[in-house]
This record gives C-alpha cells, structure tokens and sequence, in this order.
C-alpha cells in the first residue's frame, strides 16, 4: 500500500503546486483552496507512506516524481517551457528514480 498512497501523495502535491502558481498569491479564493486542501492531504497520504518506506527512497521519488510531474505539466498549461539544460536534469532525475525503484534493495515492494 505504501507506493500507492506515495502515487496519491505525489499528486495531491502536484495538483496543490499547480494551484498555487493559479492562485496568484492566494488572491483566488478557489485556487488558494484547491492549494491548502492538496498540501493537506499529500502530507497526510506521505505520512502513511513513510510507516512501510524508508524516508529517504520516499522523498527521492516524491521529489522526483513532483519536479518532473509539475514542469511537463507547467509546460502546457503556463506555457512555461524548459530549455535544453532543464529537460536534460529533469530527464536524469527521472531516471534517478527508476533506478532507485528497480535496483535498490531498501526499495520493498
């Protein structure tokens, strides 16, 4: 279950992120919502999480999944592109965690 409840923290975090960027310094009343409500149960789902999965692999891939996860869809919806360099390190970060879930042996699935 602890991978699952990671997926489901990930992206209450993304979607909270996301609506951070929307709620334009909490001036938006739904955004700003949206945002408080989506941190408030990533961390709650993360907390779980962190019961069955040692914290550093939890936050490697929370960290990883939510930067690669938050600027693809940033590139959509604020059309706020990533240059060469960026998705070249967003790229390695990714492929950090997959590396992380296949080959370490502190990962337990």
């Amino acid at each position: 279950m602890g991978y699952w409840y990671l997926a489901i923290a990930i992206c209450s975090e993304v979607i909270a992120t996301l609506a951070l960027k929307a709620s334009d310094g909490f001036s938006h009343s739904t955004s700003s919502t949206i945002c408080v409500i989506g941190y408030a149960v990533a961390f709650y789902f993360l907390s779980l999480v962190l019961k069955t999965v040692p914290v550093g692999i939890a936050y490697a891939i929370w960290a990883g999944m939510g930067i690669f996860l938050i600027a693809s869809i940033s590139a959509v919806i604020y059309k706020q592109i990533p240059d060469l360099p960026a998705i070249i390190g967003m790229c390695l970060i990714l492929t950090g965690v997959v590396v992380i879930n296949v080959f370490s042996k502190t990962v337990s699935h």
